[in-house]
């Protein structure tokens, strides 16, 4: 029997988070608030996952890819209908829109980071809507959870 990779651990410490989010109105004016309220930011469960994934923040493993100063990658096709992508950065990422909405979990790396605007926690971004993710004041890695995997990124 092989040993837990330090990967899979933390995606088993992300999956009582998405099962959560599931059960979420992404639509919903106070879908950050419900959010926050199901899974408070001091959580078990999230503490465990914010201390894994700072830790983590040097693997090959959790940030494989970089582009423009910004260092990423997809931790997970599906758990619980969410995609889990891991970035982390300390500006203005690239224009996206989120088809079925997305919801980020950020995790202040250094400094005071903000995450458009907003401090360390839970964000909603409902269907349809697009941002240019932006990290000012510090650098942050962000979980983002993406239902269905679906993200669509403007070109130009």
């Amino acid at each position: 029997m092989s040993a837990i990779t330090p990967k899979d651990h933390f995606i088993l410490l992300l999956r009582p988070l998405a099962k959560v989010l599931a059960t979420v109105d992404l639509k919903a004016p106070n879908a950050t608030l419900r959010v926050s309220q199901l899974l408070p930011f001091a959580g078990g469960d999230l503490a465990r996952a914010r201390k894994a994934g700072l830790a983590a923040v040097s693997s090959d493993w959790l940030l494989p890819k970089e582009a423009g100063g910004i260092r990423f990658g997809r931790l997970v096709k599906d758990i619980h209908g969410f995609s889990v992508d891991a970035v982390l950065m300390d500006k203005a990422g690239p224009k996206h829109r989120h088809p079925n909405g997305e919801v980020d979990l950020c995790f202040a790396q250094n400094g005071s980071p903000r995450f458009d605007g907003t401090p360390e926690g839970w964000t909603v971004y409902g269907p349809d809507t697009t941002h240019v993710p932006t990290v000012t004041g510090g650098q942050m890695l962000i979980l983002y959870f993406l239902p269905g995997g679906a993200i669509e990124f403007s070109k130009g």
